[in-house]
Formats: C-alpha cells, sequence, structure tokens
C-alpha cells in the first residue's frame, strides 16, 4: 500500500487511477500522490474516492490495481469517483484455474485456546443449551421454553452460556425432500450438532411438512451425551401430541431442566487453535473496508490456517467480480470450477428476478464509498488471506476440511452467518464500516471496525478498531490483533454484541425457492 499522508488519502497500487480519503477532506486542500500535487475539486468524505489522473470517458478507472468499473463521463484530477460518474461494467475474464497455487506456510504448532471438548471430538468455544423449532408453528413455545431459564435459573450451572430458541419463518409449504426441505434440515441438523451447544431439544407442531422424525434420521442426530455404542434420540416434542401450547411449554421446561447438569458438566480445557472453525463476514461495508479491516482479517485468516484451523469465507453475490483472484489460488481445477459455478447460478438467479447483483452495494455502502459491486468484491475477498482454497460448499453445508474455504451464502449477514454457524463456524469475524452490531448465537461475533471515527461513535458495538492502519499501524499488527481477539473469545471473553445479549433474533435461514 502506498499513501501520500497517513492522515489524508490512501493510493493503494501504481496502477490505480484514484486514491481513497483516509479522513474527511475539504474542497480546495492540497493532497500529494506520487509528488504530485492535487488540488480537491469537492468536499470528499472518508472512504470516498478521488481522481488522481484525469480519466476520459467511458474509461476503466481501476482500485487494488484492479478494474473497479468505467466512467461515465470525463473526470478530471481531484475530483469526487462516485455513482454520479461511475458504472459497474463487468469485463470478460478468461479465469485461470488452479495456476497460482500458494505454497503451503509455515505451520503454527503451540498456540491454543480454552474450549469445551465434546464427546464426538469436536471443540466448542460456548456452551448453550437449544431450544430448536422445526416449524414457524413451533417458535413461539420454542421462544417460551427458553425464556423460562432466565438468569437466576441458571445461576447454579455456571459453566452454561444461555439457553437459545432457533425460531425461524420455515417448515411448511415446501416439497417433502425437496431443495427447500435439505435447506431446512442441513441448518437444523447443523445447529443441533453444533459444537458451541451442550444439549438441546426439537420442538414441532405435528402436522408440517418437516417432520421432527424426518429431520432426526436425515441428520442423524443424538444426544450429546449419548454418543457411544448406544446412541440416545434427542428429546422432541409435537405440539399436536402434547395437548398444546401450554402442556408443551410445561413438559418442554420440565425436559430442559433435566439438561441442564447435563450440559454444565462440560468445562473448558486447552484445545489447539487448529480446531477453530472462523466465519468470515463483512456488512455495512465503507470505502476503506478493503483497505483496513478486510486485509487485517485476511492475515488473521492466514495465522489460523497456519495453526491448522479453518478460514470460511461467504457472501456470494460479494464475491462476484473478483471470483478471478480465487479461482487462480485454488488447489485444483475441481475446486475452481465449484467456485464459477456457484458464480454463474447467482447470475441466473437474480436474472430470474429481473435484478441483477449490482444491486449490492447498498445505500449504506454507497454512503460509505463503496460504487459498484466489483469494487466491493475485491475488497471483501481480502478477508480470505492468502493462502490456497481449499473447497467451496453449498450453504449450511457441514465443513470438513481445514485451511481457507469458501461458502456459497446470500450477501444478507443474518442468513450468511446463520449458515455458516450452521455448517460449524464457532468463531465470526465480521468487518464493518458503517457500524453493523450484529451478534450470533450460539457463536461469538467479533467486529472489526474499518475506520476510527465510526469506532469511536460505536465503541459499545465494535470489539477492534482496523481504523489504526490508516494512522500509521500496519496491516499486519492489526490482523494480529485480531487473531490474538480470535484466541481470547474462543477462550471465553465476551464480544461486544455478547454484552448486549444479541443474537437470539438473528437467527435467519436463507429464503430461496418458491414456498408453496
Amino acid at each position: 500500500m502506498i499513501t501520500s499522508s497517513q492522515v489524508d488519502i490512501v493510493y493503494l497500487d501504481p496502477k490505480d487511477n484514484i486514491c481513497v480519503a483516509a479522513r474527511h477532506l475539504n474542497a480546495g486542500e492540497i493532497i500529494h500522490v506520487d509528488d504530485q500535487a492535487i488540488e480537491l475539486k469537492q468536499d470528499i468524505r472518508i472512504g470516498h474516492k478521488i481522481a488522481v489522473r484525469g480519466i476520459e470517458d467511458n474509461s476503466p478507472v481501476f482500485k487494488y490495481g484492479q478494474p473497479i468499473g468505467i466512467t461515465t463521463g470525463e473526470i478530471a484530477i481531484g475530483e469526487h469517483v462516485h455513482v454520479h460518474n461511475l458504472k459497474n461494467n463487468p469485463p470478460a475474464v478468461d479465469y485461470q484455474k488452479a495456476t497460482l497455487i500458494p505454497e503451503n506456510p509455515a505451520p503454527i504448532t503451540d498456540r491454543t485456546f480454552m474450549g469445551y471438548r465434546r464427546p464426538n471430538g469436536k471443540a466448542g468455544t460456548r456452551n448453550y443449551i437449544g431450544v430448536i423449532s422445526s416449524v414457524n408453528c413451533s417458535a413461539s413455545v420454542a421462544k417460551y421454553i427458553a425464556r423460562h431459564f432466565d438468569d437466576e435459573k441458571l445461576k447454579d450451572y455456571p459453566n452454561v452460556d444461555g439457553v437459545v430458541a432457533f425460531a425461524h419463518g420455515w417448515g411448511c409449504g415446501m416439497k417433502f425432500g425437496g431443495l427447500l426441505h435439505e435447506m431446512l434440515n442441513r441448518v437444523l441438523g447443523g445447529i443441533a450438532r453444533h459444537p458451541n451447544i451442550g444439549a438441546y431439544l426439537i420442538v414441532g407442531l405435528g402436522c408440517e411438512q418437516s417432520t421432527i422424525g424426518y429431520l432426526v434420521e436425515s441428520q442423524q442426530l443424538v444426544m450429546i451425551d449419548g454418543m457411544g455404542d448406544e446412541p440416545k434420540r434427542p428429546p422432541v416434542f409435537s405440539m399436536q401430541d402434547e395437548g398444546g401450547t401450554a402442556k408443551t411449554v410445561e413438559k418442554g421446561v420440565k425436559t430442559l431442566a433435566e439438561l441442564l447438569p447435563i450440559a454444565n458438566s462440560f468445562s473448558r480445557e486447552p484445545i489447539p487453535a487448529g480446531e477453530l472453525v472462523v466465519g468470515l463476514e463483512c456488512g455495512g461495508s465503507d470505502g476503506n473496508s478493503g483497505i483496513t479491516a478486510n486485509p487485517a482479517v485476511g492475515v488473521a485468516s492466514d495465522l489460523l490456517v497456519r495453526c491448522g484451523g479453518t478460514a470460511v469465507l461467504s457472501e456470494m453475490p460479494e464475491i462476484y467480480g473478483a471470483e478471478h483472484l480465487l479461482t487462480e489460488r485454488s488447489q485444483n481445477v475441481e475446486v475452481a470450477d465449484k467456485l464459477l459455478e456457484r458464480i454463474d447460478w447467482w447470475q441466473w438467479y437474480v436474472g430470474m428476478w429481473g435484478d441483477d447483483i449490482d444491486n449490492n452495494p447498498t445505500m449504506g455502502n454507497k454512503e460509505g464509498g463503496l460504487t459498484t459491486i466489483a469494487e466491493k468484491s475485491l475488497g471483501a475477498v481480502a478477508k480470505g488471506g492468502t493462502t490456497v482454497l481449499k473447497d467451496v460448499y453449498q450453504y449450511a453445508e457441514p465443513i470438513k476440511e481445514n485451511g481457507f474455504v469458501i461458502m456459497d451464502t446470500p450477501g444478507f449477514d443474518p442468513p450468511s452467518v446463520t449458515g455458516m454457524v450452521a455448517g460449524g463456524c464457532n468463531v465470526v469475524v465480521f468487518t464493518t464500516g458503517r457500524g453493523s452490531c450484529y451478534g450470533c448465537k450460539p457463536t461469538p461475533s467479533i467486529k472489526v471496525a474499518s475506520n476510527t471515527p465510526m469506532y469511536e461513535r460505536m465503541v459499545d458495538d465494535m470489539d477492534v478498531n482496523a481504523g489504526t492502519v490508516l494512522h500509521g499501524n500496519t496491516v499486519q499488527q492489526v490482523g494480529e490483533e485480531i487473531f490474538e481477539k480470535i484466541i481470547s473469545v474462543a477462550s471465553g471473553e465476551q464480544t461486544k454484541s455478547e454484552e448486549h445479549g444479541i443474537g437470539d433474533e438473528e437467527f435467519v435461514i436463507w429464503t430461496l425457492g418458491a414456498q408453496l
């Protein structure tokens, strides 16, 4: 990264014909790029782009040394570059597959965290009890059961982090065994098996298409304390069989009270850091997210991979436009093809509804300086670091491969993170430039701010300030800070969203396809 000033602008690559404001700049101010003095034609907000050379109409604009769009008119040096004079223009790409496979980095073998060892060998970072609703019709009952167990009722169970109702809007109006049904089963099964869940029960209505029996059998669900020679079937309740709402709640409360000692029997112990599975998310991004927070998370991802852990990049619509950087470093052609197949599917999917992927960036992203999806994606994929791409997973598919992987999720943060957590992520790192306050039970969510003004304004919700990259710290230094935060949080340190109790309403399953 080339900078003219640690407090004025960031100039990323000699190929770039723009720079990015590192603070709010006023019209008439002078910035310096490559010994060139440039007078600003307009006020420029932090995260927004400034032309460092004159750019002709219908010409590419470069950021990160990559094209991010094409001009819709002439742009003079010192002018603001944004939605009024720049549009997305996806170039034709001759994809290179597995042509730049990175060498395996030097391993790190001595890092551990204090986690929960489960009977199936998995490692948890939290110890929750789950009340899983098989269908929206039982969502209220699941919440009533969970709400019964307040802090007072949990005081004698210090190893239990809480009771969480996993309520959602699905479960009927779908083809039995079809696409929607199987996706729902993957999510609910992934939550039931999640290493951050110490015990659970399942509640349904009784007449739903997503039958509890099919969920239990197809996902091979057993009680966490019964994974030996004689697996125990998890406790399940049908409101229709139990006699309605009140009776189901009563029975659920009684059963859950019996589960508390089981969950409380788990305690933290040293576990190799290589057993961490970290979901990578960005939400409410700005023009500096790809300069500060995301590449810093990339450093942390590389450190995690060196420990033998797994870093999971998500949000396929925010990979679109930068996928060529990932196909090059895929471990083989098959993995590259899996990624491109998902990109092709997304183009078909949004086109079917008369949309296009460049509807993302959001309005908030644009306020923060992001203009096109290519610009957003080039910054977003930096969270994945520099190691080889090992695999590409479907939504909520169990993550089995160690190293850097991708999961196909939407750009909308709650269903995206829900999919990663259902796949097995036991920590989430979430970058934001505008200030997302997202939390996700049962998995802690570490918030990384891309700029200092937002961090200071929303310090009660932010865990790490990557904005210090604009004020003298290196991306490497902030990345190491994020990695240490991952270890601390995995060991029990509460994130800001956990302190606020956020995460009960953020369990959102990706709404996909036709609901009948």
